[in-house]
């Protein structure tokens, strides 16, 4: 446990709240302190819900603290069991209410004999774990729940459908594009004669948790959450899975031929021939998505070898890294994740694709990194998007954590090949292009004065005096404010205080010696 003002991943109750509130009809309630169930007015401005979050805090306040909970949680559960009839209430415990070693099972055991609902207790550590590593324990958990009693109560449908089906597995509320993502993976496999079987959780009903053996295979879109599940269900049922990510042009074509690879396993058999899905990826690269188009033209040809730093999630970071340099010829300079539990794996993905790899999930150590490598671009989440600010550096987000911004009313997906078309224009207007850059100087659209104080490097112990801000005024935008960089580092390489033209002229010379 660590005090910042920034996460990456937020605790372990958050991912919880995610999965339960998700689902359909499923309720979740957490024991914590006033002031921890900021979730429900983050869910309902950033997914612009018109319902209420589903989720019900039950207090720790000074009663609790003196004298513990004694019947106040088990009371919550069987309120909100009567009040919504929900079909599952999940008690997520805290940091607050481990640290007061509340026996959570125990008034789970004690609710459920009163309860309609099903009511279980989130089985995850909330010292040893974040926000995405609980989202995937919890599904899984979720899911084992149900398959388990649908055995015992012999409602358990393991019969295959009798088309190509998968079940989509991972989608949840606040996630990075999700809804637009989902949206166009349904119409991906509607082109390929593919019946979508499940979407878990986000939409999903409890109920239908049992007809999930019915699908030919399981689709995990993001590594962050639903691995577990996929593992579950192929160790219980045999149902295989494909965790490949389908961003951009090369990763979609291996998604779409990893399917077509599962599917013929079964399609001998129940459709009397096999599959092949080469002319769809074929049709879709040079027709209908413009990625393709856009690597070979001119404006793509003018970001080649410009440098850019990707950070986010092992998914989307690693995606995006493989896209920038085997696809649009940028040249990576840093790629890395906040996902230190999931190292091994992004490590192996981005290897040959960037000179180095960042491992972290401590921002200030991004900033430096991006200090450092002055690139041309940054592609990360929304904390990058505040340090590109202040370094006058060009940010795409293009993971969570995200803001309001992040979720449009538009569509703007980043998976399949529509997904391509997205990020093309994302990584296209996240560089800033010289000669735009120039014209709008000598047309006055920038006010130059102010660019050239927005820099991280800006610091109190160096002062420019009034003809070294007049010479820097005059170096192009896309250039000045790593020339300005340079220059003060160099006044404090040499103890220098003041930065006049001539110190300007001896840094330039320095740096080409």
């Amino acid at each position: 446990m660590k005090l910042a003002y920034w996460m990456y991943a937020g605790p372990a109750h958050i991912g919880t709240l995610r999965v339960a509130s998700s689902f359909r009809n499923v309720h979740a309630i957490m024991h914590a302190p006033l002031g921890d169930d900021y979730f429900n007015v983050m869910r309902s401005m950033l997914e612009r819900e018109r319902d209420f979050t589903p989720v019900t805090a039950s207090i720790v306040d000074r009663h609790v603290l003196a004298r513990g909970s004694q019947e106040k949680v088990v009371e919550n559960i069987t309120r909100k069991d009567k009040e919504e009839r929900p079909d599952l209430i999940v008690l997520t415990p805290t940091c607050t209410s481990s640290i007061l070693q509340e026996d959570l099972q125990n008034f789970v055991n004690r609710a459920s004999s009163t309860s309609y609902s099903d009511v279980i207790l989130a089985d995850v550590n909330h010292y040893r774990v974040n926000e995405l590593q609980a989202a995937d324990r919890t599904l899984e958990q979720i899911v084992r729940y149900y398959l388990e009693k649908a055995r015992k109560q012999n409602t358990l449908n393991q019969s295959i459908s009798n088309i190509p089906s998968v079940n989509i597995i991972g989608m949840f509320t606040l996630g990075f594009h999700n809804q637009h993502d989902c949206r166009e993976l349904k119409r991906l496999f509607q082109d390929l004669g593919i019946q979508v079987n499940e979407i878990i959780p986000e939409g999903g009903s409890i109920e239908n948790l049992r007809n999930i053996p019915k699908a030919w295979l399981n689709i995990v879109p993001y590594r962050e959450v639903g691995l577990m599940t996929a593992s579950y269900l192929k160790k219980e049922f045999g149902m295989p899975y494909v965790a490949i990510t389908p961003m951009g042009i090369v990763g979609t074509a291996e998604f779409i031929r990893q399917i077509e690879f599962y599917i013929n396993k079964w399609a001998p058999i129940l459709l009397g021939k096999t599959v092949n899905y080469e002319s769809y990826i074929d049709q879709q690269t040079r027709f209908v998505s413009q990625a393709a188009w856009f690597s070979r033209s001119i404006d793509c040809q003018n970001l080649t070898g410009k440098k850019a730093v990707v950070f986010g999630d092992t998914t989307h970071a690693a995606s995006m890294t493989k896209i920038l340099a085997r696809e649009m010829g940028i040249h990576v300079v840093c790629a890395g994740t906040y996902c230190k539990h999931d190292s091994d794996w992004f490590q192996e993905q981005v290897k040959g694709y960037c000179d180095e790899v960042l491992i972290t999930d401590n921002h200030t150590d991004v900033g430096d990194m991006i200090a450092r490598l002055e690139p041309s671009s940054i592609f990360g989440s929304q904390m990058e998007r505040h340090i590109g600010k202040r370094l006058d550096i060009p940010c795409g987000v293009i993971s969570a954590p995200v803001h309001i911004q992040n979720f449009p009313l538009g569509y703007r997906p980043f998976l399949g090949y529509e997904g391509t078309n997205q990020i093309a224009d994302l990584v296209y207007n996240s560089f800033t292009l010289g000669m735009e850059d120039h014209l709008l100087e000598i047309f006055g659209g920038h006010d130059t004065k102010e660019v050239i104080t927005k820099s991280l490097s800006t610091d109190l112990d160096l002062a420019w005096d009034s003809d070294s801000l007049s010479e820097l005024s005059k170096i192009p935008g896309f250039v000045r404010g790593k020339i300005k960089r340079n220059t003060e580092k160099f006044a404090r390489q040499n103890s220098l205080s003041k930065i006049t033209v001539e110190v300007m002229y001896a840094a330039k010379e320095a740096l080409n010696a």
